[in-house]
């Protein structure tokens, strides 16, 4: 399991999904939200962490169609089918190694972006923990979309309309804490919820996602 996911990390850092990429993208919507809201800072502050949760989630939605394609292109995910290793155990691995490539750095940049928007400072802590708390069910609920839409051709654009509405939870969870954290309210029932939504996905989409592997492969 480490093997492949080292192996997966740098497929995806040479495919140009990794590090590179979402940052990229992420810094992309910080600095054109001020150009089409206006420079105000007391209204950019206001809606700093909604979008901040959107630039997050849209970056980690770009890398997504990579997970499965090149294994798929060159007959590696036929060869992981009949391994040792479980096709549970392929699909967690795969998973973990999309968050620590495209979500994890996220979590680190945000704060920065966060300077951008003009966040309060008091968000900056809860900023950062919603994302590290919400990011890992992005990553888990696209690689069981990825899983659906491998082999099809022009399946990411697929992938993007299966995702995105298994995404709206997390994402209004996760902008609900950032938001009440930043403002110095209770922020216990939304980080419950995203928790939750996390824990949920992590314990039942990786066999959903390697069930529905198997049929493709058939």
């Amino acid at each position: 399991m480490i093997a492949l996911l080292v192996r997966d990390m740098r497929l995806a850092m040479r495919a140009g999904g990794g590090f590179g990429l979402g940052l990229a993208f992420f810094l992309i919507v910080t600095v054109l939200v001020p150009f089409g809201v206006g420079p105000e800072s007391g209204l950019l502050a206001k809606i700093a962490p909604g979008i901040l949760w959107l630039g997050a989630l849209l970056a980690c939605l770009l890398s997504l169609d990579r997970i499965f394609a090149l294994d798929w292109e060159d007959g590696s995910l036929d060869l992981l089918a009949t391994s040792p290793l479980p096709m549970e155990g392929v699909v967690s691995v795969k998973a973990l190694a999309h968050w620590l490539t495209t979500g994890l750095p996220l979590c680190l940049a945000a704060p920065l972006f966060g300077l951008l928007l003009s966040l309060p400072e008091a968000g900056y802590l809860w900023l950062v923990l919603s994302l590290v708390i919400g990011t890992p069910a992005l990553s888990v609920i696209g690689t069981f979309g990825a899983a659906l839409t491998v082999g099809l051709k022009r399946g990411g654009l697929l992938l993007s309309l299966l995702v995105l509405p298994l995404y709206v939870p997390t994402l209004i969870f996760g902008a609900e804490v950032a938001r009440r954290g930043a403002e110095g309210l209770d922020t216990m029932t939304p980080l419950l919820m995203l928790g939750g939504i996390t824990c949920g996905t992590i314990a039942l989409l990786p066999f959903a996602s390697a069930l529905v592997l198997r049929v493709n492969l058939r």
